[in-house]
């Protein structure tokens, strides 16, 4: 089914839209335990994993197991929603499990997690202290940084996985390296809790974001601010205070910046955004958003359980996948009491680094979907 949508009033733009579970594939993926939702999920560098933190401070790891391939013949393990992934067990049934110790309870919490790029170690917060993980063994090789302040957000140097990124909730932002266990600086600009972290190994820079929509240039050289911009609506309105989360293109570059009023591409070397898609009165807020693999869809999630499909050059919308499409109807036998279908909604997304393009939401409720 097709429909017609109006962007900016003027263009008119076709957009194809799926209400029909027939006209795509899902794959609904569940922890296993009621009443603990997905906080956050990453695919695995090698796109044959899904990584889940739970709101519960426990992570869980699916992977697809190694088959062959029907076609060609050749072994395929990546992640795919014709088969079902395996959930990944010690022999002690060990799971990764955050400290929460000194964690807020309530919606005050910002869960985060990062992965090394050669996905051997996991760094994971949940309110309470930062935790390293031993990916291969679940263990725990170290935690640091007890709150107050909690940490909000984590990123690994995109040269050296000793070094990461620490976002606070008291606005301030720590570079930490974690083999000398000491904070090596302490970046001052920010004056709301810090929200979104994104190296740039091609303009050697890290972009930080916040709940008051403001973003930071930061020169890895050094650490120097180098400029500071605000998101803005069209006509300069500055855009509600939102937290805001941000996410480089594949040619580090470009990068995303999504709240919960609209998604914006900025070129990292000048403070003008490329273009911009704001949340119109007929819309529902944005939840979460991310770039395909290759850069060329944002794939953005809705709090009325829509997915949205973007052209990664300049946000024209592609696609609309309604909730009916995703979710099964059967769905409210698996929900918390008292919790409908219709409540449904993702609220974190995550995009394969592999060209397979498919993508993983979690739902404010328990199960995990793949498309």
């Amino acid at each position: 089914m097709n429909m017609i949508a109006k962007e900016e009033e003027e263009e008119v733009v076709n957009v194809t839209e799926i209400d029909e579970p027939t006209q795509l594939r899902t794959l609904w993926v569940q922890p296993g335990v009621r009443e603990i939702n997905i906080s956050r999920l990453i695919y695995t560098y090698s796109g044959t994993g899904i990584l889940a933190l739970l709101s519960n401070g426990v992570h869980l790891l699916w992977k697809w197991q190694r088959r062959e391939s029907n076609i060609s013949g050749r072994v395929c393990d990546k992640a795919t929603a014709k088969a079902h992934p395996r959930l990944v067990q010690t022999a002690s049934a060990l799971f990764m499990t955050n400290d929460l110790v000194g964690a807020k309870g309530g919606g005050d919490v910002m869960p985060c997690l990062a992965l090394t790029n050669n996905d051997s170690y996991l760094m994971s917060a949940c309110g309470g202290k930062v935790s390293l993980f031993n990916v291969l063994t679940f263990r725990t090789m170290v935690s640091f940084m007890a709150p107050p302040p909690a940490v909000t957000c984590i990123a690994y140097h995109h040269q050296d996985n000793n070094v990461i990124a620490v976002g606070m909730e008291d606005s301030t932002l720590k570079i930490y390296n974690v083999r000398m266990d000491e904070v090596k600086n302490k970046l001052i600009g920010h004056t709301k809790r810090i929200t979104g972290l994104a190296f740039s190994g091609a303009l050697n820079i890290l972009v930080s974001s916040d709940a008051e929509s403001q973003i930071i240039v930061w020169s890895c050289n050094g650490w120097k601010k180098q400029r500071s911009i605000f998101l803005h609506i069209s006509g300069g309105t500055p855009a509600e205070m939102s937290d805001t989360v941000v996410q480089f293109h594949h040619d580090q570059k470009r990068f995303l910046a999504v709240n919960e009023t609209q998604l914006a591409i900025y070129d990292a070397t000048r403070p003008e955004s490329l273009k911009q898609w704001v949340v119109g009165e007929s819309s529902a807020p944005i939840s979460c958003a991310t770039f395909s693999c290759d850069g060329q869809l944002v794939y953005s999630c809705f709090v009325d359980g829509t997915i949205r499909l973007f052209n990664g050059l300049n946000l024209e919308l592609r696609c609309q996948i309604n909730s009916s499409a995703y979710i099964p109807p059967n769905i409210s036998a698996y929900l918390p009491p008292n919790v409908g279908s219709d409540a449904i909604y993702p609220i974190t997304i995550a995009g394969t680094s592999q060209r397979t393009q498919p993508i993983c939401s979690g739902t404010n409720v328990w199960p995990c979907s793949h498309l």
